[in-house]
């Protein structure tokens, strides 16, 4: 069995390959169960959750038939992390061989979490955003910020990054992160301006009120929301779910889960139907993503395990072939 680090998993990955093997992974599909989500109380308040992501499949990073994979992936958040200096995000991803059950290859879950999140964005936005889109705001500067910003820019022609967060200093930190790899990056402290001039918002926290302000959004505005994971957590407000298409990664996550579907729908401000398709619909062409150059669209992500299945192949088949 390999053990492989988060060095390892930026090694095997780009932000190109990825997004193409996530497209050809939806597209073929897997067993996927919506994730066994565990909240984990504690005498001191600090509560943490656990959530559980099994999914099998029989693909390789290809997409190519072949006996397949099984994989699962254990992770805890536990927000109060950041006090002590450590991520709120931990996790270990475990692959397995498909037909015998033996033990492949044990993976650094935060990475490649971030990896498969960022990219799952990417992805998405290669049917909704505008194709000119130039224009990123990042809201949110966690691990996961530099990685939506590199993965947006993989897929659009983004010259000009915003970075926002409730603690202006760490938002200087990742737009400077991104400027030493030679992206157009900036920390903002106004986040009502850069809502106004985005054409892609990304959204990555752990806010339980909207940031994300629909009636400030531009015409042709896509916007990404990735941070919210429970049905208490909200990253946009109702005018934005009104003036937006509604897409998600998977209906069965994002209806169960996910606040910004989740809170509309049980209001009746949203509607099931308005839910326009997921990720898999798209691959496989049954549904449409963007028809007009000023439609605002919105793509809601969990997060699914056939996203770290796919990846975790990936890297898995980089290093066992020694292609690094």
């Amino acid at each position: 069995m390999l053990t492989i680090s988060a060095a390892d998993v930026d090694r095997a990955l780009t932000f190109p390959g990825l997004v193409d093997t996530l497209r050809e992974a939806f597209r073929k599909g897997a067993v996927q169960p919506v994730r066994h989500h565990h909240a984990i109380e504690r005498p001191d308040g600090a509560d943490a959750t656990l959530l559980l992501m099994p999914a099998w499949g029989d693909f390789n990073a290809a997409g190519t038939s072949r006996d397949g994979h099984i994989g699962v992936k254990i992770v805890t958040v536990a927000p109060d992390n950041n006090a002590v200096g450590k991520p709120a995000v931990m996790g270990l991803y475990l692959l397995l061989d498909g037909v015998t059950g033996e033990p492949q290859a044990l993976i650094d879950g935060q990475r490649l979490t971030q990896w498969r999140t960022a990219c799952a964005s990417a992805l998405a936005a290669t049917w909704l955003a505008r194709e000119d889109a130039g224009r990123l705001l990042v809201i949110g500067a966690g691990a996961l910020a530099p990685f939506l910003a590199r993965a947006h820019a993989a897929v659009r022609p983004i010259h000009t990054i915003r970075v926002w967060n409730r603690t202006h200093a760490n938002a200087v930190k990742v737009a400077t992160q991104l400027r030493a790899e030679g992206l157009a990056a900036e920390a903002s402290s106004d986040l009502d301006a850069e809502l106004a001039q985005a054409d892609i918002v990304s959204c990555a926290t752990i806010s339980p009120t909207p940031l994300v302000k629909g009636a400030l959004l531009k015409p042709g505005a896509h916007v990404d929301l990735v941070g919210g994971f429970t049905p208490q957590l909200r990253e946009s407000d109702d005018d934005t779910i009104v003036r937006a298409r509604v897409y998600v990664d998977t209906r069965a996550g994002a209806t169960k889960e996910a606040g910004d579907i989740v809170q509309p729908l049980a209001s009746g401000l949203l509607k099931p139907e308005a839910i326009v398709a997921d990720l898999a619909e798209l691959a496989r062409g049954e549904k449409k993503g963007r028809e007009s150059a000023g439609e605002i669209t919105l793509f809601k992500s969990v997060g699914a395990a056939l996203e770290d299945l796919a990846a975790g192949i990936a890297v898995y088949e980089a290093l066992k072939q020694h292609r690094l």
